[in-house]
């Protein structure tokens, strides 16, 4: 071979047999091959940024890169005068700068549930974005439950019913929730029913292809002991599957009610209701202390919504299972 001649730029060739030698150098000829790889890798991804770069500018009509130093103006428009109005805002408290205006008008979207007690504008729109989450959560994971059994290779001998399982779960989920959300905003008309019915039949195919997986990955041994005895196959999935992957079910069902909790205010702000549509309306309007009490509210969903899932795994699994080394603490 021809890299038997080159110099050891590594390893003394005399520390090395004829056989370590030669290993030694085939190494030094892969890595090279790596880095040239990445070189080639790293110039093409340059000239495709770099492509991509001038096709956006010569579609802005040259104003692309005039705009890059205004790239942050957008987050700066939105501190208002005063602290204070983000929390006023947030719950629906009078304003000091009240102008006759929406835009410091925070009383107006109170919900008033008995004499004077009411709940914020935005509490209310963020629970009815909760309701569309968790109920298009439940849907999807209920029947994603039933499909997935059909789905597994290891519990259904037919590639019939396991290729119609598997097809319709991935036409489920092969269109984005916004786009089923306007299917059926034609049909339904603008609300939260066609949100529900958009985030829960994409939940159906997501949750699916990945309860399906992790019963294929389930240990078998429960399964054959319950068949030598005359187990049918519900019986069998019932009894030795299902207790191996609830918790892993219940994980992925919980990572799905935070994502959506995000799409139903994505598909909010497009007429489904909810607190995504007051988010695009103050955000179109300029009302800053408005749109950062809705940007404060989501994320203190989000983190509520993350502890909780955190909290039911601990309750479902057991803490053992989340101390480090396997040990309780």
């Amino acid at each position: 071979m021809l890299w038997k001649d080159k110099p050891l730029s590594r390893v003394n060739s005399t520390l090395l047999s004829p056989d370590g030698i030669l290993i030694e150098r085939h190494w030094q000829e892969l890595a090279g091959r790596r880095r040239a790889y990445s070189w080639l890798i790293g110039i093409g991804l340059l000239i495709a940024v770099s492509g991509s770069l001038w096709f956006a500018n010569d579609s802005n009509a040259g104003k692309f890169f005039d705009r890059i130093p205004h790239f942050f103006d957008f987050a700066g428009d939105l501190v208002p005068r005063d602290g204070w109005e983000v929390w006023r805002a947030l719950f629906d408290l009078p304003s000091p700068y009240f102008d006759g205006s929406l835009k410091f008008d925070y009383p107006e979207g109170r919900v008033y549930l008995f004499g004077p007690l009411y709940m914020p504008e935005y509490f209310y729109k963020m629970l009815q974005t909760l309701n569309i989450a968790i109920i298009a959560t439940l849907t999807g994971a209920f029947f994603g439950f039933l499909l997935c059994f059909l789905a597994a290779r290891n519990l259904v001998k037919s590639k019939m019913i396991r290729f119609v399982a598997r097809r319709y779960m991935e036409i489920l989920r092969a269109f984005p929730e916004i786009v089923i959300a306007g299917f059926f905003a034609a049909i339904l008309s603008l609300g939260p029913i066609p949100a529900m019915f958009a985030v829960g039949i994409h939940t159906i195919g997501a949750l699916g292809k990945l309860f399906f997986e992790v019963v294929e990955n389930a240990d078998m041994k429960a399964d054959e002991g319950l068949r030598a005895v005359g187990a049918n196959w519900f019986e069998r999935v019932g009894f030795g599957i299902v207790p191996q992957v609830m918790p892993n079910f219940m994980s992925y069902a919980l990572l799905r009610l935070e994502i959506n909790v995000r799409a139903s205010t994505i598909i909010g702000a497009v007429g489904g209701g909810g607190i995504g549509e007051e988010l695009r309306l103050s955000i179109g309007r300029g009302h800053q202390a408005k749109t950062l009490a809705i940007i404060v509210l989501l994320l203190a969903t989000i983190i509520a919504v993350d502890q909780f899932s955190a909290w039911l795994r601990r309750r479902l699994v057991g803490n053992q299972a989340f101390a480090f080394g396997g040990k309780q603490s």
